[in-house]
């Protein structure tokens, strides 16, 4: 099985979700396109925070160093992304696959990030946060992965949510399963190994 896990915009908890979902699979982890390297690496979080030991991470295929859009960052570092150099790692184990940004975020002037998930033949996997706005977003993000025949797996509810918000944004996916991770205070491998112990049955 392999997940592309993107978000209905930036800091919405994608990296979180994707260590979650790594731990709970026992999956490898693999983050393409890093921008933002002078903040740190994702995919160096997500190391910290898992505790099996039969994940691997996979190198990135760009490390770009501005926490920009892709493409904005490729420029200032004088490369340009080309989607057809993103090969997926060769692996016999199921992938977590970490987006960058929303699923338009563009990675040069005519591909964007969920075209990667499309590459690798990954099903989607859409985190979604409780902020004034998050279902224009979600409706929006859905609508556009449906109708361009992308295969949306899972809608993640990331922290706490007032049921009329989350209710009328799975109205609008019915056949999509939905998983809750609840607010964590503590961000931790411990409440990492205790969340993806939770959610590991509705995966299957």
């Amino acid at each position: 099985m392999k997940l592309f896990v993107t978000g209905i915009g930036t800091n919405v908890g994608k990296t979180l979700v994707s260590a979650i979902l790594t731990e709970a699979l026992q999956a490898d982890y693999w983050k393409p396109i890093q921008s933002g390297t002078i903040e740190g690496q994702d995919s160096l979080t997500v190391e910290k925070l898992i505790s099996n030991s039969k994940s691997t991470i996979h190198p990135e295929s760009y490390l770009l160093k501005e926490p920009l859009s892709p493409h904005y960052a490729a420029k200032i570092d004088g490369v340009e992304i080309q989607l057809n150099l993103i090969e997926t790692p060769k692996t016999n184990n199921d992938l977590i696959i970490e987006g960058a940004g929303g699923i338009l975020v563009p990675l040069n002037q005519h591909d964007f990030v969920i075209q990667i998930a499309q590459q690798c033949d990954a099903e989607v996997v859409l985190v979604i946060q409780n902020y004034l706005g998050c279902i224009n977003h979600s409706l929006l993000s859905i609508n556009y992965l449906l109708t361009n025949g992308y295969k949306l797996k899972y809608l993640v509810f990331n922290g706490d949510f007032e049921d009329e918000v989350k209710h009328i944004i799975i109205s609008q996916a019915k056949d999509i399963k939905h998983i809750n991770i609840p607010f964590l205070k503590h961000i931790n491998p411990q409440s990492i190994t205790n969340t993806a112990m939770e959610i590991k049955q509705l995966l299957s």
